[in-house]
């Protein structure tokens, strides 16, 4: 009875020890890499039971404890229900995610190159929840303007749905004439 107590106490530690040093993968320093050798070496003297392929690595669960009351999962995008079935089937709370939106599209892909503004990009990635692919621009990216003059009076605009005022305010953003859009 006594060994059992000892390997269930050493296996929860190790479990506890591998949950936080996965949670910090960041800024790892010496500390964790000790406590993570002193948790390997832990590991490999006791046999884990309930760990193989497709188990969660998070916090242990308790028998009589929902997940959800275990960990903060403020934030996370999974619903409770989902969080608890985890927890249930693994025997191990899932680790909680950061929710997609959180972050901008254009702080997660680089768009450098891309016809439409930060602010179309992340409205994209906020309404579907997916980031939109970068767009590159063709290679008839426009006529480089000259300084002195309109685009509107340095390129033939006709048949462009486009304002004057846009086209132009492209030109002076830019340095650039934008291509002649067709309806």
């Amino acid at each position: 009875m006594r060994t059992r107590k000892i390997s269930v106490l050493t296996m929860t530690a190790v479990a506890l020890g591998l949950a936080l040093t996965a949670c910090n993968s960041e800024g790892a320093g010496s500390a964790s890499s000790s406590a993570s050798g002193s948790s390997a070496s832990a590991a490999t003297s006791t046999p884990r039971s309930g760990t193989g392929e497709g188990k969660s690595s998070g916090t242990p669960a308790k028998s009589d404890t929902k997940c959800t009351d275990q960990l903060n999962y403020a934030g996370d995008p999974r619903s409770n229900a989902e969080i608890n079935s985890i927890g249930e089937d693994t025997g191990t709370c899932p680790p909680v995610q950061k929710s997609p939106t959180d972050t901008k599209c254009t702080d997660q892909l680089n768009y450098t190159g891309d016809p439409r503004s930060n602010a179309e990009i992340n409205s994209i990635g906020a309404s579907t929840g997916t980031c939109p692919e970068p767009q590159k621009s063709d290679g008839a990216s426009g006529t480089p303007k000259d300084p002195d003059t309109k685009c509107t009076d340095q390129v033939d605009y006709a048949g462009d749905p486009r304002s004057n005022a846009e086209i132009n305010s492209i030109g002076e953003d830019t340095g650039t004439c934008p291509p002649v859009k067709q309806k």
